[in-house]
């Protein structure tokens, strides 16, 4: 089993910072891709960041506040949020392309709140 861990969500007022990290635990091989999406109330998830191999991508919304990264810590990603403003607000889910023993499959965390206060 393949289980993926958020934490860092919160309540932070506009222009305030805020990181997120995610840890892949289980019986993995090795993990392709890592990133976050969100969701916020009435809206579709959408894609925020994506890293893999150490090539990042950010959606257009996020470019230049937000830094996704590989942790020191094997099996973790981080998704630096600065300059955070009230249309961030959502819940964040870590996302994984991860090759396990009987192939590759993809793996979604719990999700975590963010809120952005005006």
């Amino acid at each position: 089993q393949v289980h993926l861990l958020e934490s860092g969500g919160g309540l932070v007022q506009a222009g305030g910072s805020l990181r997120l990290s995610c840890a892949v635990s289980g019986s993995i091989v090795s993990i392709n891709a890592m990133g976050w999406y969100r969701q916020a109330p009435g809206k579709q998830r959408e894609l925020v960041a994506t890293i893999t191999r150490g090539t990042t991508t950010y959606a257009d919304s996020v470019k230049g506040r937000f830094t996704i990264s590989r942790g020191n810590v094997k099996n973790t990603v981080s998704l630096q949020m600065n300059s955070l403003k009230p249309e961030d607000t959502a819940v964040y889910y870590c996302n994984a392309d991860i090759n396990v023993l009987t192939g590759r499959d993809n793996y979604w965390g719990q999700g975590t709140q963010v809120t952005v206060s005006s």
